[in-house]
């Protein structure tokens, strides 16, 4: 159980941080339940940048509501258009029942969904900014000793369980001789 527990945590600091880190993705937490069922309310999504020539209809992907300006949205790409010569993505949200009215230019597109983690989000919003960078190494450090503890515990109680060793016995072994 405890393995599992703690397999279970590292794995989740893989796919929120490290993957992110490694990859170039971002992270953002799903505040809206315009794409219920796909990604629920309080899902964590990792988000991949992407030129807007590489997204096919059908991606979700998240883009900014206005150029520039920092609130985004994540949105299913359900059409394609082109305006001055530039490509234009037509979004929808999953659970609305028409698409979006502005289409997403190539500079409020933020990137393509590579996966979302239901609930993960919450904790996103809760731990940010500055308090993200003492969370993680104080939590990671936590798990590490907790981790540490668990081996000295199993390592003594497998010790307590061994019988101990019979001791050797004074009587020398005696040779048989064999008549010939």
């Amino acid at each position: 159980m405890t393995w599992g527990l703690f397999g279970l945590a590292a794995l989740a600091v893989i796919a929120v941080i490290v993957v992110p880190a490694v990859t170039g993705a971002q992270r953002y937490t799903i505040l809206g339940a315009s794409m219920e069922p796909t990604i629920p309310v309080g899902s964590l999504v990792v988000v991949r940048p992407r030129s807007i020539d590489d997204v096919p209809v059908g991606s979700v992907v998240t883009f900014q509501l206005e150029s520039g300006k920092p609130t985004v949205a994540t949105h299913r790409v359900v059409g394609t258009g082109v305006e001055d010569g530039a490509r234009l993505l037509v979004t929808k949200g999953d659970a609305n029942a028409t698409a979006d009215l502005e289409p997403v230019r190539e500079e409020q597109l933020r990137g393509v969904v590579t996966y979302s983690i239901p609930l993960l989000g919450w904790m996103n919003v809760m731990i940010s900014g500055e308090m993200r960078m003492r969370f993680v190494p104080v939590a990671g450090g936590a798990l590490l000793l907790y981790a540490a503890w668990m081996f000295v515990s199993a390592w003594r109680d497998r010790a307590r369980r061994l019988p101990a060793e019979p001791a050797e016995s004074s009587a020398q072994p005696q040779d048989s001789a064999v008549a010939s």
